[in-house]
């Protein structure tokens, strides 16, 4: 497994400490790694009414763009203490394919059961992600 994936996934769980999940008691963390090399990190944010909640993920990247971040995600690793193959939920998965520049290429990290990191594409787990063509 390459390093990185390995450091992405740490930043991942430090993330997932700062988790606000009092509701569903399921916190995550993420690290997004763009084309700068530059990480940014996100924790999940609930609130009582959970349409409101913020996902670990778009966190994250909305981190990432608020710190003015122009170039396209190449990976993300993705935490939780209470689930492994902690994969990102659909509204998740559209926010990758939007930020990345190829689906095929897009890493995501997740760690197994035998707390080891492995690797899956976003294609491999949005296969048919919406994207606007000119």
């Amino acid at each position: 497994m390459e390093k990185l994936y390995i450091e992405l996934l740490e930043k991942a769980k430090e993330a997932a400490k700062n988790s606000y999940s009092p509701y569903s008691n399921f916190p995550v963390g993420a690290c997004v790694l763009y084309e700068s090399k530059k990480t940014y990190t996100g924790a999940n944010v609930e609130n009582v009414s959970y349409g409101l909640s913020l996902c670990a993920e778009r966190n994250a990247i909305s981190s990432a763009i608020a710190n003015g971040e122009k170039t396209k995600i190449k990976a993300i690793a993705i935490y939780s203490p209470k689930q492994t193959n902690c994969l990102p939920c659909g509204a998740c998965r559209q926010w990758l394919s939007e930020f990345s520049n190829n689906d095929s290429d897009t890493k995501i990290i997740l760690e197994d059961k035998n707390k080891n990191a492995f690797v899956l594409t976003l294609e491999d787990i949005f296969p048919y992600g919406f994207k606007f063509d000119e």
